[in-house]
């Protein structure tokens, strides 16, 4: 098993050894920015939102919610929310009203 696929679950020294998820901070600038890729997708068209300076789990959460709005499927990947299609328009218009500043970027 290589180094880089493993991790430690349980160690006899001092118990069980867990990760927080959600102690993990994703750090952006606070302006989040809504680009459109299709790069590595053969063809198929992502709406891709990063920027945002909230935690892991908080992201989670918003991204579901964004996810439902939009009726389509989605993911969080490195600190970025990935909806399947083309919506940026309506993420613009519910993250602003949400309180957070949202920019289209890219062509």
């Amino acid at each position: 098993m290589s180094s880089k696929n493993s991790r430690l679950v349980y160690s006899t020294d001092s118990g069980r050894i867990t990760e927080s998820v959600a102690s993990k901070t994703v750090q952006g600038d606070g302006i989040v920015r809504i680009r459109r890729e299709t790069k590595g997708r053969k063809g198929k068209g992502v709406t891709t939102l990063s920027g945002f300076n909230m935690s892991e789990s908080e992201l989670k959460v918003l991204a579901k919610q964004l996810k439902q709005k939009c009726s389509t499927g989605g993911t969080v990947k490195n600190g970025m929310i990935e909806i399947q299609g083309d919506h940026r328009e309506i993420l613009k218009v519910e993250l602003q009203k949400r309180g957070l500043t949202a920019k289209l970027a890219g062509g």
